[in-house]
């Protein structure tokens, strides 16, 4: 019997709504590379192994991508979360509650929860996946291709109400054209970028450009034709992730160091997010989505004041067809989970069509249980919560509700 979670406020929005919970993540079962490998690779495929006396996933046989093997849940079995960064460091797969890899068991903390559809996002291959980005060339696509697999297979299980995103790889335009399609084709919703593609090289050892150039431009038709929204997490890429390290000062004890970390993080997606307005590349692709994943939303209205101003001060001289300002309410979308001050007004200041809900399940900071979120969202319309809850995201990612 599935342990109840603590929910104890779950949603119960208006008659007939179907939450959509923007961004939760899949604690990867330790086969799922090694039962879909061909034998050829299937012992340099991402799996758990002892590694330097230590339980380790390895790829390529002996390189860390996640030394103790960690679930990356904080969700135990009992449904009780862990809130102390130490205890969370010790626990195991067998530790954690297996909705956090099960799909039946993850429905089933859905329907517990009020929650109708999650988007899924990874954790072993890093956020943006840059963690393939150990081994060659070749290794790196398969193992791309066997997690979309994978989540090709999970979303058909769920019955469509478990919709992973896309890894892509990334390093080669080429190929990252050819698997959106292939996974365009097999269902899935949208794909996941790593967000500093640039601070890499490719197989033939050249600089691969950041997401602004032209380079880029062929995913970003294939993006728009198959209207498949692009999506870059936090921590998405080496420069972005920062959990434990160059936020807090050297006299803090490592939890609150990671603390603090973890709250910086949120503003890398900023960086992000006002690199591609200045690229100039939403002129060329005024229909494509991307979506800012895990980053909170209150710090949007100030940076997009502040990029609206910087370019009249210190930039007169460029030319956009619109307002930073203004491209992010066209081309952006943002998730909000823990933010509860004043927050109905924070989410009209960003866009009311511009915002999706998550939980973040089940990460540390994930919300659990859903706690009062009916009342923080008190101050909206019936409209517009249906709009933030449900149907924003399920016209982004082609959900039917």
């Amino acid at each position: 019997m599935n342990p109840k979670l603590q929910t104890r406020s779950a949603l119960s929005p208006a008659a007939g709504l179907k939450v959509i919970d923007a961004d939760t993540h899949l604690t990867e079962p330790h086969d799922l590379w090694v039962k879909r490998a061909p034998a050829s690779i299937r012992d340099r495929v991402p799996q758990v192994k002892m590694l330097d006396g230590r339980r380790c996933w390895v790829i390529d046989g002996d390189k860390s991508i996640g030394t103790g093997a960690h679930p990356n849940s904080a969700i135990l079995k009992d449904g009780g979360k862990v809130r102390d960064l130490e205890s969370f460091l010790k626990l195991q797969f067998e530790d954690v509650h297996a909705g956090s890899s099960s799909v039946r068991e993850r429905l089933a903390v859905m329907d517990e929860a009020g929650i109708y559809a999650q988007i899924v996002y990874p954790n072993i291959l890093g956020f943006g996946g840059q963690a393939a980005a150990k081994v060659d060339a070749d290794l790196r696509l398969a193992c791309v291709r066997i997690y979309n697999d994978a989540m090709a297979e999970l979303q058909a299980d769920s019955g469509q109400r478990l919709f992973p995103m896309a890894l892509l790889p990334w390093w080669d335009v080429a190929e990252a054209v050819r698997e959106t399609e292939r996974c365009a084709a097999m269902g899935l919703r949208g794909i996941n970028i790593n967000s500093d593609p640039h601070v890499h090289q490719d197989a033939n050892g050249d600089p691969i450009p950041d997401l602004g150039h032209p380079h880029w431009d062929p995913l970003w038709e294939v993006c728009v034709d198959k209207q498949l929204p692009v999506n870059f997490h936090i921590g998405a890429s080496e420069t972005a992730i920062d959990w434990m390290g160059q936020q807090g000062w050297p006299s803090l004890p490592r939890d609150l160091r990671s603390g603090i970390s973890g709250a910086m993080i949120f503003f890398n997606n900023g960086k992000v997010v006002s690199n591609l307005i200045y690229s100039g590349m939403l002129d060329r692709f005024p229909d494509i989505k991307f979506v800012s994943v895990e980053s909170g939303v209150g710090w949007v209205p100030f940076l997009m004041e502040a990029l609206d101003y910087q370019l009249k001060e210190i930039a007169e001289t460029r030319r956009f067809q619109m307002t930073p300002s203004e491209y992010f309410r066209r081309n952006f979308y943002a998730c909000f989970w823990f933010e509860a001050e004043d927050i109905s007004h924070t989410l009209h200041r960003v866009g009311i069509d511009n915002v999706l809900f998550e939980t973040d399940f089940p990460h540390p900071t994930s919300l659990h249980p859903i706690d009062n979120l009916e009342a923080r969202l008190g101050a909206l319309s019936t409209e517009d919560r249906a709009k933030v809850l449900s149907l924003n995201a399920a016209r982004l990612y082609n959900i039917a509700v």
